[in-house]
């Protein structure tokens, strides 16, 4: 095994170049190389993305840039929990690959994140995972983000939670499944299926909508649920049919109790 190298998980906030904390900047201009792990097809939009957050912070040469096809994930098995396992341990064979060929001991990489990296994303998880082969000498740090839901709330105007209420981040297969005991205010990612329909008929319910946030297609909705829930759901799917992509979040709000 050569000599140890440098890795900086950097959370980039959810498109907003402006929202880059100052230590995550100065990573990005330490960076000798910087890892982009791009998605086919309309998603290559995301690449762009980062390319303009890189290209605003690190105007004059910065670190080069190495590039590999994001590994596709199994979204239709029901087997989720092992469809996301075999996903990340392939996003380590590539990064492995990738740090392996292009950074010499000494040297220093990046890899950008949507949002922040403690937050429903992988890639902490993959380090973990190439540390534990053994295979590389890596010293990775993570930089934290604004995360896409801090970003919601601030647009919307909003707080997370009531006075004194508890608050609970969840997925949208999750809230399918039953609104979670003992919270009013539920914020909701990764929801592919639109589940706060279910809750139309429930009344005083109030959400916080939002796409793309912190980018130039931001879409913004906000109002009781069973007035803006079919707009919510009609704008969605037009956003995605004309994107190829969407990444939205947002906070369902029931009235504090007692």
């Amino acid at each position: 095994m050569a000599g140890q190298v440098r890795v900086d998980v950097v959370g980039i906030g959810a498109g907003d170049p402006g929202d880059m904390t100052v230590n995550a900047v100065a990573a990005l201009r330490a960076a000798d190389v910087v890892f982009f792990l791009d998605k086919p097809g309309e998603a290559r939009e995301l690449s762009d993305l980062r390319e303009a957050i890189l290209a605003a912070h690190v105007p004059d040469g910065g670190p080069r840039v190495v590039r590999a096809e994001d590994p596709p994930r199994d979204r239709t098995t029901p087997a989720y929990a092992g469809a996301v396992h075999d996903w990340r341990a392939r996003r380590a064979d590539v990064l492995e690959g990738m740090v392996r060929d292009n950074l010499a001991p000494g040297e220093r990489g990046a890899v950008l994140v949507w949002g922040d990296p403690a937050l429903y994303d992988s890639i902490i998880a993959v380090f973990d995972d190439l540390r534990g082969r053994g295979t590389l000498d890596l010293d990775v740090r993570v930089l934290p983000g604004i995360s896409s839901i801090s970003a919601l709330a601030a647009r919307h105007g909003v707080t997370f939670n009531q006075v004194a209420g508890a608050v609970q981040i969840t997925t949208g297969r999750r809230l399918a499944a039953g609104w979670p005991e003992g919270v009013d205010d539920v914020i909701v990612m990764l929801d592919a299926q639109n589940a706060f329909t279910r809750y139309v008929d429930e009344p005083d319910l109030v959400i916080h909508w939002g796409a793309y946030v912190g980018t130039a297609d931001e879409l913004l909705i906000s109002g009781p649920l069973a007035q803006v829930a079919d707009r919510i759901v009609e704008t969605r799917t037009r956003a995605r049919a004309a994107k190829g992509w969407i990444m939205d979040s947002y906070l369902l709000r029931r009235p504090a109790r007692g």
